[in-house]
């Protein structure tokens, strides 16, 4: 009976993952344990023949030297921008994430963030923790209606689109700036129409960043970008935080340039840039876009679907380099 294949599993996850994994493979798991320093990370790896790990995991050249049995890279997320796809091209190691399950969950947290900047929800409720409400005032923490404003949307896959169908219900008049437009039957279905960058931002009264990280879209909202935005505006970022450049939303937002943001992502996350904690407009939260149980399971579940594919010899679902294939081949032989 040939031995089953070795995986890490490098973060905490859910019971009903742990069970599926050791079905099929002998699992090597982090429950209870803090995230590992990247040397450790490499020890533990060490004679694995895949791994699932947290977004927050580094795969890098390195790594994957200090591990070279490893074949294939499972991450439970959509964003893969800390795997370095290069390096496992060059390795024969397959990359796979866990598209289309957390569409709908992260955009509801999308939506949920627009309304909490917007209404100044998180202003609302320090102002009462701190028993400062002490009666009706007429003006008291005045927001920004929602309904029938103008959603911009950056990034109409499947998240943008998710969040174009909530935003019917609000009666908000859809706009949206997509690499490529989409299909118009599409933009029909959503009411929403394609737009260049630098108009999108001048026109909507609420942007959305929901596209994938990316060199080229590193600090794509710098401070020519907010400068178009208007006043009353409102920034919601559950994207990436690289997206953003931090400084200049910090000081857009300090000098009322635009009314306020709701971030669920960050630049150096976890560590935050201090100037974000000074700001009473900025509503923000701690990368949470997926967070509910049933999604975070399902997107464990997803990842070591792809893991078992993989060391299977087959070709992952959600493979993200297809690259890889030809020499995973060659080292599989």
């Amino acid at each position: 009976m040939s031995q089953r294949p070795r995986i890490l599993i490098t973060c905490d996850t859910f019971t009903e993952v742990i069970d599926f994994a050791r079905e099929h493979f002998e699992v090597v798991d982090s429950q209870g344990r803090a995230q590992s320093a990247a040397a450790e990370l490499r020890e533990r790896l060490h004679g694995m023949d895949g791994v699932l790990v947290a977004g927050t995991d580094r795969i890098d050249a390195a790594l994957l030297d200090a591990a070279p049995a490893v074949r294939a890279v499972a991450i439970a997320a959509v964003g893969y921008n800390s795997i370095d796809i290069a390096a496992c091209n060059a390795r024969g190691v397959l990359a796979t994430n866990t598209p289309g399950i957390l569409d709908d969950t992260t955009a509801d947290l999308g939506f949920a963030l627009i309304l909490a900047a917007s209404r100044r929800l998180g202003e609302g409720e320090r102002y009462l923790r701190a028993n400062r409400w002490k009666r009706w005032e007429n003006d008291l923490l005045l927001g920004q209606d929602v309904h029938h404003r103008t959603l911009g949307i950056v990034g109409m896959g499947r998240i943008g689109q998710a969040l174009a169908r909530r935003a019917g219900g609000f009666d908000m008049p859809v706009v949206y700036h997509n690499r490529n437009r989409v299909d118009s039957a599409i933009e029909d279905r959503l009411g929403a129409r394609w737009l260049p960058l630098d108009e999108l931002f001048a026109t909507a009264d609420v942007v959305c960043l929901c596209l994938p990280y990316s060199q080229a879209a590193h600090h794509l909202v710098d401070a020519a970008l907010l400068a178009r935005m208007k006043p009353t505006a409102v920034l919601v970022n559950i994207a990436r935080g690289g997206i953003v450049d931090e400084n200049a939303l910090i000081e857009a937002l300090r000098e009322r340039r635009i009314a306020a943001a709701g971030l669920d992502v960050y630049e150096g996350e976890p560590a935050l840039n201090p100037g974000l904690l000074e700001l009473d407009n900025a509503v923000l939260v701690p990368h949470i876009g997926s967070a509910t149980r049933e999604t975070r399971i399902a997107m464990g579940l997803c990842a070591a679907r792809n893991l078992k594919a993989a060391l299977e010899g087959g070709v992952p679902p959600n493979l993200i380099n297809p690259e890889a294939l030809a020499q995973a081949g060659t080292r599989r032989a």
